[in-house]
């Protein structure tokens, strides 16, 4: 049994899903810590824009503005004082001063008899031929990664993907990520369908506030899938990176509203690039780190029995 790396193209082999979930931790908080930070009301835009939103990391616009003093700088330099410490040097993994708890929200949708997208239970027993998409909403801009292990063999990264978004694994805050994609041209390649040969799937979701190291996205992955083998997979290092950082505690919140199926805003914000407001369809699971730590790490596990 495998997962396709390549993401809206495959057949998953799985017939249960099951979500990991750590056990709730001050529910209350948690879903009103995710939704705070949604905008109260749904931000305008043309009514003519269908375009997916743009995955690649955004490019800095901020420019030093130009001196005009020619000569060096022969100012001394400033020590602190006797006995004290200077400020220290940034570094690309210091933690942002009162950052937000990052947050994943997590909805499951299986396609009904009559082809629409229902919010279904993660502990739903699946069968054959059903077919099943993830809504995905982070409470802050940040890099999605998504990896595949099947049973116990290597790990594979199946987002970003070179022939998705060109290489992009971006996401802007409370702007849905559908996986797979509601708009794709076919329609085999708008959910995961489950066949009959048995295997556990372990899919590791990574929230990141910054790109992770020596992990290629955007342009590096295109190139690399060019000029090697793809899927790309993670190295020792950077796995257990991942591994380790999963077992950090999360606090979670799973809601009960199965069977509603997706709303006009769910679907339009997702494709759209629109932000979801507050008074929007909720997540039907939340986990959130238990501080502000620079990755979150959600683990779903589908299960064939």
């Amino acid at each position: 049994m495998r997962l396709s790396a390549i993401l809206f193209g495959l057949v998953l082999t799985c017939a249960v899903i099951v979500v990991a979930i750590p056990p709730p931790q001050d529910e209350g908080d948690v879903r009103g810590a995710f939704l705070t930070s949604r905008p109260k009301e749904k931000p305008a835009t043309s009514g003519g824009n269908t375009a997916r939103p743009p995955r690649k990391r955004p490019k800095s616009t901020a420019t030093p503005a130009p001196s005009t003093d020619k000569s060096p700088d022969k100012s001394p330099e400033k020590k602190p004082p006797a006995g004290t410490k200077g400020p220290k040097p940034a570094t690309p993994d210091s933690k942002p001063v009162n950052a937000r708890r990052m947050g994943l929200g997590m909805t499951l949708f299986s396609r009904d008899a009559n082809g629409l997208a229902v919010r279904v239970d993660p502990d739903h027993v699946f069968r054959k031929g059903d077919r099943v998409r993830v809504l995905l909403e982070t409470n802050t801009d940040g890099y999605l990664y998504i990896f595949n292990r099947t049973d116990d063999g290597p790990a594979t990264m199946i987002y970003p993907d070179a022939e998705l978004d060109e290489g992009g694994n971006y996401l802007q805050a409370h702007v849905p990520f559908e996986i797979p994609a509601a708009d794709a041209e076919q329609e085999r390649l708008r959910w995961f369908a489950f066949d009959d040969v048995g295997g556990t799937e372990h899919v590791f979701f990574v929230f990141t506030r910054e790109p992770l190291k020596d992990v290629p996205i955007d342009d590096a992955l295109v190139a690399f899938c060019r000029d090697n083998k793809c899927p790309w997979r993670p190295s020792d290092e950077i796995w257990a990176q991942v591994q380790k950082q999963s077992q950090e505690p999360l606090q979670s919140d799973r809601s009960q509203t199965f069977g509603k199926a997706q709303t006009r805003p769910e679907h339009d914000a997702s494709t759209r690039g629109i932000s979801l407001a507050k008074d929007d369809p909720q997540p039907s699971v939340i986990m959130m780190a238990s501080s502000s730590s620079p990755l979150l790490v959600a683990i779903l596990d589908l299960i064939h029995k």
